[in-house]
């Protein structure tokens, strides 16, 4: 198998996503999102495991990452619907930070254009436990706008990285077949 075929574009195409995903998880914790982090740290190993099975024609791993990205759109999906209150789901609720604090997407006060102002409280109630009122105006798009555009990068990235698994799958083991037939 030549190296500008498929495999090239699957080594690129998971590349793709390792950069992306690094970018979502830095993001991620900067707005304390537990979920998404510990979902973006399964993708990193999954995605370094199908560019190793790539690069070393390895069709197992290839096969592996390829169940992982249908389940990454999957979840990216679940993001979508999150963000835009769909089915029941709301982005005001703390599920993606499994309840353990009140962050939301860091997005929500540093958007594009966001002018953040912080209300002080009263002098000299401040606590370690205290919490001031934040407003944020002037965003040029929503945040969870931004977070459904990321999600949808996501699943575009996801779903030529499983088409192209897939190939690549199919003529490494193509390839073993013929090795063996001769």
């Amino acid at each position: 198998m030549g190296c500008c075929s498929g495999r090239c574009t699957l080594i690129f195409f998971c590349t793709l996503q390792l950069v992306l995903a690094l970018e979502r998880q830095v993001f991620d914790f900067l707005g304390y999102q537990w979920a998404p982090i510990l979902a973006n740290f399964f993708h990193i190993i999954m995605v370094i495991l199908g560019l190793f099975g790539t690069i070393q024609y390895r069709p197992r791993y290839i096969v592996v990452y390829t169940v992982w990205a249908a389940l990454w759109v999957a979840w990216n999906v679940f993001i979508i619907c999150f963000y835009l209150d769909v089915g029941g789901l709301s982005k005001d609720s703390d599920l993606l930070t499994f309840n353990i604090s009140a962050h939301h997407s860091w997005w929500s006060e540093h958007g594009p254009g966001c002018v953040r102002r912080e209300i002080p409280q009263a002098p000299g109630v401040r606590t370690m436990e205290s919490h001031s009122y934040i407003t944020v105006m002037g965003c040029l798009m929503d945040y969870q706008y931004i977070e459904v555009v990321h999600s949808g990068a996501q699943i575009l990235i996801a779903l030529l990285g499983f088409v192209y698994a897939c190939y690549v799958v199919s003529a490494i083991t193509e390839e073993e077949d013929s090795c063996l037939r001769k």
